[in-house]
């Protein structure tokens, strides 16, 4: 038998290990050279730049201003080329197959069909284009030697008036790979109670459904979220945090410390940390938290990967979920999130089986499908890397 690995997994271990992504978004993840080549097919003008390399650092600086709105405005680009039943089919395709080669088992990938309207496209036929997308990337993937499933999400925009609608067509195409419902967009004015119409249509008809809350806004949003709209899971839910106290510090103040005398959460005595009424709620009720570290840091969600909530949340049991957001954004992939966690906070395969395993459970799937992925494709895989 050969020896148990020592030291922290390399790069190359964490890309063959079994992944699971929650929080993906399909108009976040393209490829720039694609971008590039639509543009030309559809006579779209307006990319600053015109090189695939130039394009992609183009797209992660903008990323990085710490500004929510300002992050969500480099979609104006992706949007542009993502207009044509073409264009969709190709990015789905090509989405999927790139999630593959990354070691991604199962994925759910998220997209606002009210976006793909502007060249007379019908909401029906960017689902469908989508969905046929999904499956020949899934056939690929499978011919490549790296089989995925991967299901959709229909997310309606929080600042718009389709949510309803949006949530009848879940409904509608949930034998057809979409598997739930989400909103998302600023959150800041437009809170999710908005939208009880839609969440309520849902629990009736017994669908499943996410919402972004608690990235850039605070408690009162992820409140709403669980408590007025009953979300399955919270899309990041970093600010839950707000309402954890660590030595009879806030969280952030806390953090502000850690980060000035080089402490981790590692170091953290969970005798002294106190969750108020929410936290607690969503612990124990094991309300799923989509959390992207690497986005959340764009955003300034959160201030760094070592001190990032996520690992604090795991030590205290959360039921926390690690996911890319907006690989092209973020310049990242689901191994490179892996890597930054244990390169800077210290985590271990363990811990990725573990939040890994968190995912499948929590995903959109039916539960004896959801079983299989773990019992079959994660345990396995984890365990001969650990050997």
């Amino acid at each position: 038998m050969s020896p148990a690995p020592t030291g922290p997994p390399t790069d190359d271990t964490l890309r063959r290990a079994p992944k699971a992504v929650l929080h993906d978004h399909l108009d976040g993840g393209l490829r720039p050279q694609t971008i590039l080549e639509i543009a030309d097919t559809v006579g779209y003008r307006g990319l600053p730049a015109h090189d695939a390399n130039a394009l992609g650092v183009w797209f992660r600086n903008s990323a990085d201003s710490g500004s929510l709105p300002r992050y969500l405005e480099t979609f104006d680009q992706t949007l542009a080329v993502m207009q044509t039943e073409e264009g969709l089919f190709r990015v789905a395709s090509e989405s999927v197959q790139d999630l593959a080669a990354d070691g991604v088992v199962y994925a759910e990938s998220r997209y606002a069909p009210e976006q793909h309207l502007v060249t007379g496209l019908g909401l029906e036929q960017v689902i469908e284009a989508v969905n046929a997308g999904l499956r020949e990337g899934e056939r690929l993937a499978a011919e490549a030697g790296s089989p995925i499933r991967v299901t959709g999400l229909l997310t309606a925009m929080r600042h718009a008036a389709k949510s309803r609608e949006i949530a009848e067509l879940a409904v509608r195409y949930r034998d057809e790979g979409v598997s739930g419902f989400d909103i998302a967009g600023a959150e800041a004015g437009h809170p999710p109670t908005r939208h009880l119409d839609a969440f309520e249509y849902l629990r009736r008809e017994n669908a499943h459904f996410t919402i972004h809350a608690g990235e850039a806004f605070g408690l009162k949003s992820i409140w709403e979220a669980i408590q007025w709209c009953g979300a399955d899971r919270l899309g990041h839910g970093v600010r839950i945090v707000d309402d954890v106290t660590i030595a009879g510090l806030p969280f952030t103040e806390w953090v502000d410390h850690a980060a000035a005398s080089g402490t981790t959460f590692d170091d953290v005595d969970l005798g002294t940390v106190h969750l108020g009424l929410l936290a607690a709620y969503v612990r124990d009720t094991r309300i799923p938290l989509e959390m992207c570290p690497s986005s959340n840091l764009q955003t300034g969600a959160a201030q760094s990967i070592a001190l990032h909530p996520i690992s604090l949340l795991k030590r205290l049991r959360f039921r926390v979920t690690l996911n890319t957001d907006n690989r092209l954004m973020s310049g990242t992939t689901m191994t490179r999130e892996a890597s930054g966690l244990v390169a800077d906070a210290g985590w271990t395969l363990e811990d990725l089986r573990w939040v890994t395993i968190n995912a499948l459970k929590s995903s959109f799937l039916p539960f004896d499908q959801r079983l299989a992925l773990i019992d079959e494709v994660v345990k396995p895989g984890y365990a001969d890397l650990l050997r």
